[in-house]
């Protein structure tokens, strides 16, 4: 346990920006399935629909700093290729 009063102010400070990461990841997350769900179902209108909202919010974690920036890319350039295949 901290022994200092700094010490235990960042405790509490990290459990709380721990909270707020998760609450984004799992928000991209869930912005994600809503893009697979639409390839699955191979409704090509709703995966470009879809892959437009999740888009800024993938990279919206890059600028939060829960993703790294090639993670962040490379998602959205899969998103993109399995979306272009669905009309093929």
């Amino acid at each position: 346990m901290a022994n200092h009063k700094s010490a235990k102010k960042r405790i509490i400070r990290n459990a709380h920006r721990a909270e707020i990461n998760k609450s984004r990841i799992s928000r991209i997350r869930t912005f994600i399935k809503k893009v697979e769900n639409a390839i699955t179902s191979g409704d090509q209108a709703a995966a470009q629909t879809a892959l437009k909202e999740a888009q800024p919010e993938i990279m919206r974690g890059v600028t939060k700093g829960v993703l790294h920036k090639n993670t962040a890319s490379r998602k959205v350039s899969r998103l993109a290729a399995r979306v272009k295949a669905v009309s093929a």
